[in-house]
């Protein structure tokens, strides 16, 4: 029997009781392990066959990574989400260095980041200048950073992004243009003067 959907406040409610509730973290995993599974689902789909990372290891690391590790003190849902997306991309960031060792360094082509609503996981460059740029726009506008690791690297859809970060979808796909369109500028600033 497929568990109901849980609400905001059922999940902000055990996020901040995991520091002083031990099994407040085994309790949140079922409630939110569908969507994260289906997140990670998402972002994996266009990988290789016989790929190595799968939506399950994804989902557990990421939680683990979220939960197990330094405590936290949770504000919503919207707070674990996005911190669950960045979770995501770190490891596919580096799922994809290793993958691709080989590939970088001298001569190597850099990612065109034109496609970057399209993206394919498979595209470990693609993965690494996104992760590159990320920090660069997080400087700059801490916002555009969220629903790029939201869309990006959690694979939520537009409407799923405005209700995580409390905003309308009309804002959310204004931010998300935006910040590809920095994304862009930011790498080439940075690959010009890196030349």
């Amino acid at each position: 029997m497929k568990q109901p959907t849980p609400t905001a406040p059922q999940v902000t409610v055990l996020l901040r009781s995991i520091e002083t509730s031990p099994d407040a973290a085994g309790k949140l995993l079922p409630l939110v392990y569908d969507e994260l599974r289906a997140i990670a689902r998402d972002r994996l789909r266009s990988e290789r066959a016989g790929h190595t990372l799968q939506a399950t290891a994804l989902v557990h690391e990421a939680y683990m990574r979220m939960i197990g590790s330094e405590p936290t003190n949770w504000q919503n849902r919207a707070h674990f989400f996005g911190a669950c997306a960045n979770a995501m991309r770190q490891i596919l960031v580096d799922h994809a260095r290793r993958r691709d060792a080989h590939k970088r360094g001298g001569g190597a082509a850099k990612a065109s980041l034109d496609g970057i609503d399209a993206a394919d996981s498979r595209d470990a460059e693609l993965i690494l200048s996104v992760h590159e740029g990320l920090d660069l726009l997080r400087a700059e506008d801490e916002r555009a950073a969220q629903v790029v690791e939201l869309k990006f690297f959690g694979g939520l859809e537009m409407n799923e992004i405005a209700e995580v970060l409390g905003a309308s979808e009309r804002t959310i796909h204004r931010e998300w243009s935006f910040a590809r369109a920095r994304l862009v500028q930011l790498l080439g600033d940075k690959r010009s003067s890196d030349e």
